[in-house]
Order: C-alpha cells, then structure tokens, then sequence
C-alpha cells in the first residue's frame, strides 16, 4: 500500500499545491479543509488528473472535526504515514490595538492547531512504529517581524513544541519531525494577512502610523524585487515539503528560499537544519 498523508489547510496555497503534488507522487492524499465549498478547484484537478485524493471537513480550530477526520482514515487504511500541518493564518496588527478575540485567534489557528493535529496521530504512528509530521511554519518562527509579533509568536511556539517533541519521540518511535520554513509566499494566505493588517484610518492618530507606512513600504519594495525570491509559489513550497517527505532522515528545520536562508541566517548558521541541537539535548535530558 503507497503511504498516505494527511495535509490540513488544502483550499489553496501550499496546501492545495501540496494535495496535487503528493497525489502525482503516488501518494494516497487525504485533503482537508475548514469549508469544503472552497473545494471546487481542487475537485477539477482531482477529476481531470485521476488524482487519489480524499476531501474532508477538518477545522484545526475544532477538536472534534480533528478526531473525526483522523478516526475517518484509520477505517479506511488503518495508519496515518505523514500528517503535513499547514493550515494557518496570516496576522498582521499591533498588539496594543489587538482585540481579545483575534490575539486568541491567531494562537488557535497557527499554534493550537498543530498541537492537536500532532496529538491525535501520534497514537497511530507509535503504535505502527513510523510515521512524519512536517509543518509549515515560517521564518516568522525564527525572527520576529514588526506588526507580526503575534503572528511569530504563534510560529515560535510550534518550533518550540516540536523541537522538544523531537528529543525523544523520533528515536523511541521513529516518527521524524519536520518544520518547513518559507519566506514569504505569493497565495490567499498574503491576502488574508493583509485584510487582516491594521487599518491605516485606527493609526492615523497614532504615534504607530509612521512605522506603519515604512513597514507596509518595505513589504511592497520585496514585493517588486522578484531577483530576491521574497515571495515563493505555493508549489515551490510544496516541492520543498515533498522532498522532505521523500527524505529517510529529514532535518529537524529547513528554509525554502535562498532569502529566506539569509533573513534568519543569524539564528541558523551554527545549525542550519537543527540536528545538532536536538542531539545535544538528547545528551543532556535522556
């Protein structure tokens, strides 16, 4: 039997790219999403490629829908091979003009997520003794960005989570872990970031304004700067994750980009791919 994958977030973006690609890599793909009315585009390629791709109703937000999901591919297969953690939002706003509601919002989504997606495979992939979780996370995990404070706070605390994770559950279970960790990338998530942004007409007022404007013009400057390679395509994010899912010994961490590389070099250059810390901590707690 092909190995199957679980990818969240997959109505576009580098979870749509991701659900075709794998499929055409002989993968069985189990393709989710919070509102499977976005799934109309997916369903055509699914039908003009003859693609072995399940769709189901996951919203990482719900643990339930999680679950159930996770329950629904056991029945059919009776593993889960790699689970992809996508889904995600994106965030950009000051934390002082940040309501509740979104500052949970934002955690939900790119932090809790991944949590409880990982927790309800876990099970499956100790018992059958293999498995890979890979999980998009971003340069925003490594380098705090302004007016994403909450947005890489959320991203921080997934690398966090699963470099801890990967100090004992991969030796002991042979579940390897991946974080997969693009600059920026040209999909809905940009759009959905930038509806999201503070509204310039709150800052008008503010003393936030004119760091606002240089922060909203330095975003448009990448933009325009295509030599850089600052904004990817969801598929060359989805290649880089494929790679990793073909990998027998993936790393811990990996950038997608050559700017996504120097944007965090300072962080990454004594490690690039996390190993050798997990190794060390590995040595000193167990």
């Amino acid at each position: 039997m092909n190995k199957n994958v679980l990818i969240t977030g997959t109505s576009t973006g580098v979870g749509f790219e991701s659900a075709i690609l794998f499929a055409q890599n002989n993968f069985k793909v189990y393709a989710t999403m919070r509102n499977l009315k976005k799934a109309d585009l997916l369903k055509k390629r699914i039908e003009q490629e003859h693609l072995d791709i399940e769709l189901l109703f996951l919203d990482v937000t719900n643990v339930a829908s999680i679950s159930s999901a996770v329950e629904t591919i056991i029945k059919k297969d009776g593993k889960i091979d790699i689970l992809i953690n996508n889904a995600g939002a994106g965030f950009a706003k000051t934390t002082e003009q940040s309501s509740e509601e979104e500052i949970r919002w934002v955690t939900e989504v790119n932090y809790h997520g991944v949590v409880f997606c990982t927790q309800a495979v876990i099970p499956y992939m100790r018992k059958q003794r293999s498995g890979q979780i890979i999980n998009v996370t971003s340069v925003g995990g490594l380098v705090g960005q302004p007016f994403n404070e909450l947005y890489c706070g959320a991203k921080f605390a997934v690398e966090g989570y699963m470099e801890g994770l990967a100090t004992y559950i991969s030796d002991s279970f042979n579940i390897k872990i991946t974080n997969v960790e693009p600059g920026g990338i040209a999909t809905e998530f940009m759009k959905s970031a930038v509806e999201k942004t503070t509204d310039k007409g709150q800052l008008a007022h503010g003393e936030y304004l004119p760091i606002f404007e240089k922060y909203l013009a330095g975003n448009q400057k990448r933009a325009n700067e295509g030599k850089e390679q600052v904004y990817q395509t969801g598929l060359e994010v989805a290649e880089v994750i494929l790679k990793v899912a073909k990998n027998d010994n993936p790393p811990l961490r990996i950038r997608t980009s050559e700017w996504a590389e120097e944007f965090s070099k300072l962080k990454t250059q004594a490690d690039p791919d996390g190993l050798k810390l997990v190794t060390q901590i590995k040595s000193s707690f167990l």
